[in-house]
């Protein structure tokens, strides 16, 4: 059984990957790593990167942190539990181009000391000037990667996107949406290692 070390592993190794592959694409600008500790358990790295070619700025964040479950947690989460381990990457990207969109994107893995476990994440574009074609082949992109774990996954989380970035007061969309899911486990047809495996390098 896949354990929440190697999840962690595996996070902290996603986030260098895309890093080194951001700094191949921008040429000029470098990341800075910034360690951090959380007083009740983990921490992570935040890498930013800025006044590049093409980013203006970015910032590409891994944590892994535990501790005990708070009664307010529990509340919250509707669960049981007395502690708990959260790791995850998320990504936040402005270009200087005016034409390229800004990227949101985040996975994210939680468990409780009963076995209880989910993943979730998410990516949406969010472009100053929407560009039909490239609108449709990032939305291509991402059927085309949901497919190869369950056909069903695409229609399902493009819906759950449109609903989680919808801007209430202006009554509409934050940029073209993308995919959003959560509280993923083994009851959506895929076990804890593929879930895993899905961002292994």
């Amino acid at each position: 059984m896949i354990d929440s070390k190697l999840i962690q592993e595996r996070y902290r190794a996603l986030q260098l990957h895309i890093c080194d592959a951001l700094e191949v694409i921008d040429v000029k600008a470098k990341f800075q790593e910034d360690a951090w500790e959380r007083e009740d358990g983990g921490g992570g790295f935040t890498r930013t990167i800025t006044n590049g070619n093409v980013l203006e700025k970015g910032g590409v964040a891994f944590s892994a942190v535990h501790g005990p479950v708070s009664e307010a947690m529990k509340k919250q989460l509707n669960m049981e539990g007395n502690s708990f381990f959260a790791s995850g990457v998320s990504i936040v990207l402005h270009p200087i181009h005016p034409r390229h969109p800004i990227i949101h994107m985040n996975v994210r893995y939680f468990e409780l000391d009963n076995g209880t476990y989910w993943f979730g994440g998410g990516i949406d574009l969010t472009p100053h000037y929407v560009d039909e074609t490239a609108a449709r082949l990032f939305h291509e992109g991402l059927k085309a990667t949901c497919d190869k774990f369950n056909p069903d996954f695409y229609t399902k989380f493009k819906p759950w996107a449109d609903t989680y970035f919808h801007l209430p007061h202006r009554g509409e969309s934050r940029g073209i949406g993308g995919i959003f899911f959560d509280h993923l486990d083994e009851k959506c047809g895929l076990t804890k290692e593929q879930f895993s495996n899905s961002v292994s390098l």
